[in-house]
Order: C-alpha cells, then structure tokens, then sequence
C-alpha cells in the first residue's frame, strides 16, 4: 500500500510511534525512526526492520525541543530517500501536577516537543512535498485534544494545538496533493502512559491500579486501553491513496472516552 513512499515517524523508538513505523515499513515505506533510548536497542530495531520488510530505515537522535535539530532530520531524510512523503508526528511528553504548582520549565517543554516540533517538521518537508504534488501529514494528539482532563494544563493546552494547526495546513495545502489529519487517542498501554500512572497516583493519592480503574479508563466506554496496532492501522489509511480527500479531521480512536 505504501511502497516507493518514504516517511519520518517521530517519538518511533518506543509505543505509538514504533508501531506506526513499523506498521509503514510493512506496507513497504521506507522509515526515520527518532527518538530516545538504548543505542544497541535503536539499532537492533532499526537493521531488523530492513531485513525483514526489504525498506531502507534510518535513523535520528534529534532532540524534538530543538528546532534546528528538527530540520536537521528533515534534511537528513530528504537526502537519504530522495524525498519525504510521510511525516507523523508523534514525539510527546506528559507532565501532571495543579496549575499552580505547575513548573514553568515544564511546562516550555511540553509546549515545545508536543506542538512546536510538529510545526519546525512541517514547515521543514512542505515545500518538497508541494514540489512532488504529494504529501501525508499525520499528527498525533491526544483525546485530550478534544477535551481536558484536570492536572493536565500544559498537555491538553499542547494536544488542542495540534489540532488546531493540523485543521490549519490542511486547508492551506487541499490544492497541492497534501492532506493533514489528526488521530486522537484514548488510553494507550505505553511507556508515557505508564509514567502518568505513577504521577497520577501521586496527585491523587491512590494506588496506580486505582488510577487506571478509576481515573484512566473510567470515561473510557470500553474500559480497555486502545491497542498500538489498531492507531497503525489508522496510520497506514491516512498514508494511503484510498484517503485522499480525508483532510483536516481529528479523529478520536478512544473506546468512547470523549463521549461519556
């Protein structure tokens, strides 16, 4: 569905994003990975997915809080495939604690590797894709991009960003072959959300089972978490020709959560 189409996937060393990636590199795309953690495990990760799927797979350590490090990868990924016709962005970070407690450090941070990185990587590959007549813009929110949950100031104020800049390019760029969607998850079993499950326990003072039970997944109509392959399988969709007049949505993939 995806062969000779090249993507960058941010935040894709772990969770979401390496789903998303490795969702891509079956398809047949060839993938930048970016993101933290242990360096033999990136490139055990990143040689496997070349062998098994037959994709060219790079790689960036850019920290996604440093614009310059941003369009840094761009360029690296536009040289190393030729072109860039995918870019989601997924690289995030969660911060919990009352407004006014909340660190203002924290929250700079929040704002910058959950909403401004999208826009230095868009502005970074648009031209390109304009060129090409071609491009994929997939922006990964939040259900907190649609609603608010308390503690949360810097994340739902960064989530609700993105889709607003999402809905934003996608009408600038209808004419010139590019879409831009946002996917809006619930709950997800990830590295994140089990940092926010200890942080909540904190803040409420429960234990983390009752966090997940009672906090998580209580407007959750499913009450299960979403599963990283089924936002892939959304992923590769929106990547694909089949969604070609799909643009400046925001779709929740949240189990009913935004509904309750």
């Amino acid at each position: 569905m995806l062969k000779r189409k090249s993507a960058i996937v941010t935040g894709s060393t772990s969770g979401i994003g390496l789903g998303i990636a490795q969702a891509f590199a079956r398809q047949g795309a060839d993938v930048m990975l970016n993101g933290f953690g242990n360096a033999d495990e990136i490139e055990f990760t990143r040689a496997q997915l070349e062998r098994e799927h037959g994709v060219r797979v790079l790689y960036s350590a850019a920290d996604m809080s440093q614009p310059a490090q941003v369009r840094a990868m761009a360029q690296a990924a536009i040289e190393g495939f030729g072109h860039v016709d995918i870019v989601v962005n997924n690289a995030g970070i969660q911060h919990v604690a009352p407004v006014e407690e909340f660190p203002e450090e924290k929250w700079d941070a929040v704002l910058a590797i959950n909403l401004s990185s999208a826009f230095h990587l868009i502005k970074a590959v648009v031209p390109q894709m304009k060129a090409r007549g071609f491009g994929r813009i997939i922006n990964v929110a939040s259900a907190h991009g649609l609603t608010a949950s308390p503690f949360k100031s810097a994340y739902v104020a960064a989530k609700h960003g993105m889709v607003g800049l999402t809905r934003t390019i996608a009408v600038e760029l209808a004419e010139h072959g590019i879409t831009a969607n946002t996917i809006c998850p619930g709950y997800v079993k990830t590295p994140l959300v089990d940092k926010q499950i200890a942080d909540q326990a904190r803040a409420h003072g429960i234990p983390p089972e009752q966090v997940v039970r009672e906090v998580l997944l209580s407007h959750q109509a499913r009450k299960q978490f979403v599963q990283v392959e089924e936002l892939a399988a959304l992923a590769v969709f929106l990547a694909s020709d089949a969604a070609a007049s799909m643009t400046a949505t925001a779709i929740p993939m949240d189990g009913g959560w935004t509904q309750h």
